[in-house]
């Protein structure tokens, strides 16, 4: 694993210090816990933006509404 040089501030280093109170093994793995956090956070957020513009799309595009219907009609099959 690599190893990076970061900074925090006081209240930060006063929430990591607590790591066991959390439930985490140490302050490392504290970090890479909240990093994962914001990653799957992102993920959703670009996922949800993805959707509403897909909807946008079927909403405006009668092409794509008719392809979709005719494909729901064959399925299952």
């Amino acid at each position: 694993m690599q190893q990076a040089k970061i900074s925090f501030d006081e209240k930060q280093i006063e929430i990591l210090n607590k790591y066991q109170e959390y439930g985490f093994k140490d302050k490392s793995s504290m970090v890479r816990s909240a990093i994962e956090e914001f990653i799957k956070a992102d993920e959703k957020k670009k996922l949800i933006e993805s959707a509403e513009l897909y909807a946008e799309v079927f909403k405006e595009d009668s092409d794509v509404k008719e392809l979709t219907n005719s494909a729901i009609e064959e399925w299952p099959l």
